[in-house]
């Protein structure tokens, strides 16, 4: 793929979490550029409705992203209904707050399947695909990779283990013409976050951090964003930019994060939020099932 304007028009674009948020604001961006797209997610309705407002052919599938031979089916169907993947966006994603101390092993342990074990499921069951068409596979991160928080450890590490799964995805794909790109989002307007605003102890965590880092940025905005990195095979993109300078400072962050914690996060008592959002209880549902 090049970088002109026509660069996705008549492929096949694959998007997980699909249903809402940015998982759908991508979708429509996709298909805006001329792609043919595959949402996949938990929630049937709300997929098929954003399928039914897209301006090109797309499909959607109901399935669980950690479940291999439900993703594998699914790849299979993608290729011979809309063609090979030449774009795969693994943006699936579930959160939840409070102390790990107090956490529900089931809740903590469902965190890291959906976000790191669905992001590596989602990427070997496409990759015949997309190795095909020399594809490129972008996966979403967070400010959380860059630098853990208290009160997120189920979501800081499963964000951490994407970060290195698509470093290394990136290095070993690299001979294979495959492009592979890391997203490193900021808080976004979506559901999830807006039902995390109802808790104080994430309520707490955002207050306390430094003011830039505390904005909420428009889904829209976030979107085109991450389909101008898609169209570029970008192999890092940051939204928003500054999050790049980050990167230089990340080894000294563990410990003024603990330093802020000690001196105000933890002056509080917090109980945990359960799963985040409407996307939060879809999964919550599903892993009760498998």
């Amino acid at each position: 793929m090049g970088a002109d304007k026509h660069v996705l028009r008549d492929r096949t674009a694959v998007v997980t979490g699909a249903a809402r948020g940015v998982g759908a604001a991508v979708a429509a961006r996709l298909a805006a550029r001329g792609a043919r797209v595959a949402l996949l997610g938990l929630e049937e309705e709300a997929l098929a409705e954003v399928a039914a407002g897209l301006p090109t052919e797309a499909r959607h599938w109901h399935v669980d992203v950690t479940d291999d031979a439900a993703m594998a089916r699914v790849a299979s169907e993608v290729r011979r209904r809309l063609g090979p993947a030449s774009v795969v966006v693994a943006n699936a994603g579930v959160a939840d707050g409070g102390p790990f101390a107090d956490s529900d092993p089931a809740t903590w342990r469902r965190v890291i399947e959906v976000n790191l074990i669905g992001s590596a499921v989602t990427a070997r069951t496409f990759l015949p695909q997309l190795l095909d068409t020399h594809g490129y596979y972008l996966q979403i991160a967070s400010l959380a990779s860059i630098g853990a928080a208290p009160l997120m450890s189920a979501y800081c590490a499963s964000k951490a283990g994407v970060e290195f799964f698509a470093h290394s995805l990136r290095a070993e794909l690299a001979p294979s013409g495959v492009g592979v790109g890391t997203a490193y989002l900021n808080w976004t307007d979506t559901d999830m976050i807006r039902d995390a605003d109802r808790y104080a102890v994430l309520r707490e965590l955002r207050a306390h951090m430094p003011p830039p880092a505390r904005k909420v940025y428009p889904v829209g905005q976030v979107a085109d964003v991450l389909v101008g990195a898609v169209e570029r095979r970008a192999p890092t993109v940051y939204v928003p930019g500054w999050l790049r300078g980050v990167q230089a400072v990340r080894a000294l962050l563990p410990g003024v994060v603990a330093r802020v914690a000690r001196q105000e996060l933890m002056r509080s008592e917090f109980t945990s939020t359960g799963l985040l959002g409407a996307g939060g209880r879809a999964a919550a549902v599903s892993g009760r099932d498998t």
